[in-house]
């Protein structure tokens, strides 16, 4: 406290020297790369996997019509979907495929990857307060072509709700890179 009783930042009370903030250099290229790249594919085996975990929300869902455009009542109405063959709404099928995205772009192979396709098939409905374990399986590498295929699925519980194949490509190590 100053002696007029207002408060002092420790900056401004007597004897304190401020502390000096550290310099921030711009990062290369080559070191943001390194810091932000996911999996080479040289580091990739057929039989690895990745997974990610999500409770989806009721906000998520709003969310996702909001990006999407998709305002079908099924998603949205619980009044219209509690008539439909589903008795209740459910969350939209591509936003529980986006998670097999999320596991792709940032766990195996993570960033740096290249999403060249993906086939895929909903089995059963996903609803909010579902808790979605989202999985990719490496099921071949084509080191030709710097490709790799994924066997994709997720699932609610020991239901499979989504299952399919994605094909990403993935870049090689650059030169000089052990």
């Amino acid at each position: 406290m100053s002696p007029d009783g207002t408060a002092q930042t420790s900056e401004q009370q007597p004897g304190h020297t401020p502390e000096k903030k550290p310099k921030f250099q711009k990062l290369t290229h080559a070191e943001l790369e390194k810091a932000l790249h996911g999996l080479y594919l040289e580091d990739l085996k057929v039989g690895m996997s990745a997974l990610i975990a999500r409770t989806v929300t009721d906000a998520d869902i709003v969310l996702f019509a909001g990006i999407s455009g998709d305002t079908n009542p099924l998603h949205m109405s619980t009044e219209f979907a509690n008539g439909t063959r589903f008795e209740g709404r459910i969350v939209h099928g591509m936003l529980t495929s986006a998670l097999i995205s999320a596991v792709i772009g940032t766990k195996l192979p993570g960033p740096g990857c290249i999403y060249m396709s993906q086939n895929q098939r909903f089995l059963a409905p996903v609803r909010a307060g579902d808790s979605i374990i989202a999985r990719v399986t490496i099921t071949a590498i084509n080191q030709e072509k710097e490709r790799v295929t994924l066997a994709t699925m997720c699932s609610v519980g020991d239901t499979i709700v989504v299952e399919g194949e994605a094909l990403i490509k993935v870049p090689r190590k650059p030169e000089g890179r052990a």
